[in-house]
C-alpha cells in the first residue's frame, strides 16, 4: 500500500457498466517525510509521479488515502474489472516512526 493525498477528480464522458458508484481520483504518493504531518497540513506535490485511482470510499480533494495498486486492486471485486489502483483507506492521522538502521559488525 502506498499513501498519497487526493489533487483531483477525472471526469469520464463513458464509463465501463462495472464502475457504477465509483469514481477516479488524481493522487499524488507522499514521501515518508510527509506521513505525519499530512494529515494536518497540505503536503507540497512529490517528484514522484502523480497518477489515476479508482474510488468508491467517497474520498475528497485533500485527503490523504492508502492506494493498493496492480493485481491487489481487484481484490475487492467478485468479477473481473479492468483497474491498476483503488483506495483502500482515508487517513484520520498517522504515526510513522522510521526503523532504526543498525550498523553491521562484519
Amino acid at each position: 500500500m502506498r499513501i498519497a493525498q487526493v489533487i483531483g477528480r477525472v471526469t469520464l464522458s463513458i464509463q465501463d457498466p462495472s464502475f457504477k458508484g465509483g469514481r477516479w481520483l488524481m493522487v499524488n504518493p507522499l514521501d515518508a517525510q510527509q506521513y505525519n504531518d499530512a494529515c494536518q497540513t497540505a503536503p507540497a506535490l512529490t517528484a514522484q509521479s502523480t497518477f489515476v485511482a479508482y474510488d468508491n470510499m467517497g474520498a475528497g480533494d485533500g485527503d490523504i488515502v492508502g492506494i493498493v495498486e496492480g493485481a491487489e486492486a481487484t481484490a475487492p471485486f467478485d468479477f473481473p474489472i479492468p483497474i491498476d489502483a483503488i483506495t483502500v483507506a482515508i487517513f484520520d492521522s498517522i504515526s510513522y516512526e522510521p526503523p532504526v538502521s543498525i550498523p553491521s559488525n562484519r
